[in-house]
Formats: structure tokens, C-alpha cells, sequence
């Protein structure tokens, strides 16, 4: 068949509106849209980004600002095009674009109204427009030129920079449909926009924002921190062996962490360690490519659940560019998947990280104590019987056996009271609770004043010294059992009160 015979083919061009209308459905959350937004300024070399969020009702804007190089008008013209660029084209190992639909479909998603002004070194200001109403309206592809007299104040205050760019959201129906300008709760939850996309922002750029030379992100005159997923100044953080892969003759790098346990962070490391939804929805990869993060905590479809007790586990995976179709990275760039003679290996670092995290989520981050401890550490004892798990008071902790001992008379009453305990131990309840709430469960002594906590180790010292240890070695053990072992602060305090007793 001739193709270059018009007889053999036809030209559909695709209706304008209707496409369009199309491209707003691609499900782009506010946050996501931002970034792919931030992604070209990053391309342009910006320094500072600056986003606005203006209330006006209905009438309310969202705005993009950065001093990047900026675009010419023939640049322009090609950026505001609906795949401007063949995501087949090899790219520069350092864009972070691939379909040139970004600035597009991320836009279009959120508002009807997307007006882009660029300015390049040494020459005037170009604005382009694009109108769903109005293509809607026309039936064409028309691109509409504004001059800046006719924009926002914004794209005046553009004007007399260097160089740059700005990204003008109008009439954002998904955010602010139907709101009076003196909706005072509409007004409210677009504001609350802010910390979504706060997060979101600092999470995905954070390695860019950690070089404070390279980037800074503002939000309404707010500088964004940077959020790292690994904690990677933490004492406690365990790094284990970093792990290169090769595909295609391009190397993968992979480094898994194991996070702190909950007693070994304050309240604010820990909230701010857990990032955008939490500790359980942040373990698993960290798939990175050039990078900008991609995914944020995902077990890749590789057969592992996100659970409480692997919640400590997060991996960092560095990716080119050049591995976009075998990744399956999506428009959003929010998806990623290994190439299938990849999944293996995948899976064995995955499972040695799960393993690695479990045992510290699970024995408080003490496994070295654990294993060597002799059993006056623990107040209860687990038991394995038939398959099935089953506690018990440990009846050789200090504090039990010195009551079990000077019980007398009462010693069967007390032997019946710690038999009821532990036949009563709620354990549904509690794996239930641990379930749904695995970050909100009080350690021992949490919310106890100290006073409540010296108390305790008093006694139990004066029965491991009764029982005619000496006080060095009594000493020795309190510092390794639990739960004191988590309070190391409060042990000098209390060997200096026992010294003044005595």
C-alpha cells in the first residue's frame, strides 16, 4: 500500500474540546500537578521557585514563578503544544521530563484557564494563553496571545525581571467551584492545600533542597525544608550494604535503610520522620531518577504488604532517564515498576531489609541485648506451644520473684493473681489496636512522670540487692533491662539518689 497516495488514507485530526476535556482526566492529585510544574523550572536552571495561592472565590489563582532562563517565543509556543516532544527522543541525562504533556495535562487538571509568561536575557516578555472555554467555543487549537497589560498583576511584576517564568492558574473549578468570595470555610480548605503540597514538595525535591545552593521552594513567601525519607543523620539509622544493579548497560544503585525505633526518636523526629501519610504508607522503594523522586514508599508489586511491624524499611533506588519505558514510568510520573529479569533481585533486597526492619520494630531496636541478655531483662516471656504463641510473667525478673518470695501465706493468692493475668492478656484487642493505630501505642512509662519511673527502678535494685547481689552488678542489670533501658537519662539520677540514701 502507497501511504504517500492520499487515496489510500484519511486525516482525523482529533476534535479540540473533546481531547482537551480528556486531558484533565489523567488524575492528577494538586500536589502532583505542582511538582511536574516545578520539574521544567528545575530543567531551567531556577534558583528560587516562588508558588502563590491568591483566595478570590471563584476567582482565585494559583501561580508558578521561578528565575530560570526562561523561553523564547518560538520555545514558548512549542512548550504550551500538547506533545511537544516524541516521547521516543533520547533526552539529556539531566531532564526530568518525557512526554511533553507536564505542563499541559498537570495544568489542565486542575484549572480551565493555564496562561504561561517567559522571559529570556536581552528580550521582551511572551504570554501565551490557553482557554478551554474558548477552544471549546472556536473548535480549534487556538493558543491566544496576551500582551501583560492584559494579565495578571503578576506577569508585570515579570516583566521587569532578567529572566524567568510564570505559571497562571485561573478559574481552578476542581478547587474552588462555586465559592463566594466571603466563604470563609471554602476560603479555609484552600489554604489547607498548602501543607498537602508543603509536603508533597519537600518529600519529592528534598534532594535538590538539601543543597541550599542549588534550590529553594517558597510557598506564599515560605521556604519549603527538605524531608529525608532515611533519617540519614540519625545515629540509630542502619545503613546496609550499598547494591549496584546493571540493565541495559546503565547501572542501578540501591542502598536499603533501616529506620530508628519509635523509643529512639523524640516526638518531633518521629512525626516529622514518618512524611506525607505516615509510616506505614512510606515504607518499601524510593525509586529516584535523575533525582527527582518517583515513588515514595512502594513495595513494587513484588508481593510484599505494607504491615506495622515493616514500617521501619525504606530502600533507595537511583535510576537514569534513559530507563523510562522499561521502568513504566507514567505522565504523572508517580508509577514505577522493574524490568521483569530485575524482580528477583528485587525481591531478595526487599526481603533482607523486611527481615532487618521486623527485628527492630519488634525488640525496640535492642537486638544485640536480646540475644546475650541473660532472663532477668524481660518481665514477660513468650512461648511457643503447638504453633501457637502464648505469654507468661517472667517469675525470674527481680521485681517478681522478691514478691513471689515474700508472699508467705500469700503465695498461692499471688501465684492465682499472676496465673489471671496472664490468661487474660487482651491480645486481640491489642493486635487490633496496633493494626489501625501502629504509631499511636504509649512505650512503657511514656506519659508517666519521672518520679513514677525511679520509683520502680528503686525496687527493683533493692530486691536484686536484697537478694544478695552486689550493688555494682544490680546496677549493671537495671541499666540493660527493659523498660529503663530506653531511659538511660534517668540512671545517673538514680544512682545518685541511692548514694545520698546511703
Amino acid at each position: 500500500m502507497n501511504f504517500d497516495n492520499s487515496d489510500d488514507f484519511e486525516i482525523v485530526n482529533p476534535d479540540p474540546g473533546a481531547l482537551i476535556e480528556s486531558l484533565r482526566a489523567f488524575g492528577y492529585s494538586l500536589e502532583a500537578s505542582i511538582a511536574d510544574i516545578i520539574d521544567n523550572s528545575i530543567v531551567a536552571g531556577a534558583c528560587n521557585i516562588h508558588i502563590q495561592f491568591s483566595w478570590q472565590g471563584e476567582q482565585s489563582t494559583i501561580a508558578i514563578l521561578d528565575d530560570g532562563c526562561g523561553m523564547t517565543e518560538d520555545k514558548l509556543n512549542n512548550a504550551m503544544r500538547p506533545g511537544s516532544r516524541n516521547p521516543l527522543e533520547e533526552r539529556d541525562t539531566a531532564d526530568l521530563g518525557r512526554f511533553g504533556l507536564g505542563l499541559k495535562t498537570a495544568s489542565f487538571s486542575q484549572c480551565r484557564k493555564l496562561t504561561v509568561g517567559s522571559k529570556t536575557t536581552g528580550d521582551d516578555l511572551k504570554i501565551r494563553s490557553w482557554d478551554l472555554d474558548y477552544v471549546n467555543q472556536c473548535g480549534e487549537w487556538r493558543l491566544r496571545k496576551l500582551e501583560p497589560r492584559e494579565c495578571d498583576s503578576a506577569f508585570s511584576a515579570l516583566e521587569k525581571r532578567k529572566n524567568g517564568t510564570l505559571v497562571l492558574w485561573e478559574q481552578i473549578d476542581r478547587l474552588v467551584k462555586g465559592a463566594e468570595k466571603d466563604d470563609l470555610k471554602r476560603e479555609g480548605l484552600f489554604y489547607e492545600h498548602i501543607d498537602t503540597v508543603k509536603s508533597h514538595l519537600s518529600m519529592v525535591f528534598h534532594r535538590f533542597l538539601e543543597n541550599q545552593n542549588s534550590l529553594k521552594i517558597f510557598i506564599n513567601n515560605r521556604q519549603i525544608p527538605a524531608w529525608d525519607p532515611f533519617l540519614r543523620k540519625h545515629p540509630s539509622t542502619q545503613l546496609l550494604p550499598e547494591e549496584p544493579l546493571h540493565h541495559s548497560g546503565k547501572k542501578i544503585t540501591i542502598r536499603p535503610f533501616v529506620l530508628p525505633h519509635r523509643s529512639k526518636m523524640n516526638d518531633g523526629t518521629y512525626e516529622i520522620a514518618g512524611g506525607p501519610g505516615g509510616w506505614n504508607a512510606r515504607q518499601g522503594f524510593y525509586i529516584y531518577r535523575n533525582n527527582r523522586l518517583i515513588v515514595a514508599g512502594d513495595w513494587l508489586g513484588l508481593g510484599f504488604r505494607k504491615e506495622a511491624h515493616t514500617k521501619l524499611a525504606r530502600v533507595l533506588v537511583d535510576i537514569p532517564n534513559s530507563m523510562d519505558e522499561d521502568w513504566k514510568i507514567d505522565v504523572k510520573k508517580s508509577v514505577a515498576r522493574p524490568p521483569a529479569h530485575l524482580r528477583d533481585d528485587f525481591k531478595r533486597i526487599a526481603r533482607l531489609t523486611i527481615e532487618r526492619a521486623t527485628a527492630v520494630y519488634r525488640h525496640r531496636g535492642k537486638i544485640v541485648q536480646r540475644k546475650t541478655a541473660d532472663n532477668f531483662v524481660f518481665p514477660w516471656n513468650t512461648n511457643v506451644k503447638n504453633g501457637t504463641y502464648f505469654y507468661t510473667v517472667n517469675r525470674s525478673h527481680p521485681l517478681v520473684a522478691a514478691v513471689i518470695d515474700n508472699s508467705d501465706g500469700n503465695r498461692k493468692k499471688t501465684e492465682a493473681m499472676l496465673r489471671l493475668i496472664e490468661e487474660t492478656v487482651p491480645l486481640p484487642t491489642i493486635i487490633l489496636n496496633n493494626s489501625d493505630n501502629p504509631d499511636k501505642l504509649y512505650r512503657p512509662f511514656e506519659k508517666s512522670p519521672s518520679n513514677e519511673l525511679l520509683v520502680v527502678m528503686k525496687e527493683i535494685w533493692l530486691s536484686m540487692t536484697r537478694s544478695g547481689m552486689s550493688e555494682n552488678e544490680a546496677g549493671k542489670r537495671l541499666a540493660q533491662m527493659e523498660p529503663f533501658c530506653d531511659y538511660p537519662e534517668y540512671l545517673p539520677a538514680f544512682f545518685e539518689s541511692v548514694e545520698e540514701n546511703e
